[in-house]
């Protein structure tokens, strides 16, 4: 059975597209059919792998939505979707997106768009990992409706912390509303700097506030600038740099979501 997570967080510097590239291509590495979804008009994750300009691509996101939205017939299975080298399918997204959101204030089942698509691809993939917006909007709320379980990247650092309260109400509501199979998968400490007193107390902070209620990832991404320059090469940490400390971390998270999962 497919597994769709949702790579989801509130503030953006967050980490969140490069652990959704490195955990989708780790899936990859480990023999599973892996689709990768952007859900952000900024087309982040496309970019980071190898689409130079997602302002151009003609067949996105938005387009499979539009199908939905207006139920005309299409190959789920084919269109927009583009291999990438390290071994992962993924559907691209650009700006239009953001008038796709508009149009869909107006939809009857406006929230369940995504999901529809999401029910016609699942049966060719073991896993899909969706990039969020770092944002609570409608497409937010139709990528958690869509999604078996969502993983919240947060930097070691206050502010991001303080803010996961407001995304934790928004994912209890999806749940409660929308999509009762929802569930968070847990919670990752991203950019972490061994060297400051700070990303050391906010680590603190998630254990002793969610540590009870919540699954906290035992794989920490450290900060590093390798994890930014994946971003500019299209590929992922496992190709740009093998070795380095972050690579070792998204293997490890790799083992351990597949670990937490059974």
């Amino acid at each position: 059975m497919c597994e769709v997570y949702s790579i989801a967080t509130q503030k953006g510097g967050c980490s969140k597209t490069t652990s959704s590239v490195n955990l989708g291509i780790g899936l990859a590495r480990q023999g599973y059919r892996v689709l990768m979804i952007d859900s952000d008009p900024q087309g982040s994750l496309s970019s980071c792998l190898g689409v130079k300009e997602p302002d151009s691509l003609e067949i996105t996101l938005a387009t499979v939505m539009g199908n939905e939205m207006n139920e005309e017939p299409y190959d789920a299975s084919t269109l927009g979707i583009i291999h990438h080298e390290e071994g992962v399918d993924f559907m691209p997204c650009n700006i239009e997106l953001s008038g796709m959101e508009l149009s869909l204030i107006s939809t009857w089942s406006r929230e369940m768009m995504l999901s529809r698509y999401i029910e016609k691809v699942r049966k060719y993939y073991d896993y899909i990992i969706i990039d969020c917006m770092s944002s609570l909007s409608l497409m937010t709320v139709n990528v958690f409706a869509a999604a078996d379980k969502v993983i919240i990247p947060v930097q070691a650092a206050y502010l991001p912390v303080k803010g996961l309260e407001q995304l934790l109400k928004t994912i209890k509501m999806v749940r409660t509303r929308l999509n009762p199979r929802l569930e968070i998968a847990g919670i990752l400490i991203t950019m972490f700097d061994r060297r400051t007193r700070l990303a050391k107390d906010t680590v603190s902070i998630l254990q002793e506030r969610y540590g009870d209620m919540l699954h906290i990832y035992e794989s920490v991404i450290p900060y590093s600038v390798k994890a930014a320059e994946e971003s500019e090469k299209g590929v992922s940490i496992y190709k740009h740099a093998p070795r380095c400390a972050v690579a070792e971390a998204y293997r490890n998270l790799t083992e351990e979501v597949l670990r937490y999962e059974g």
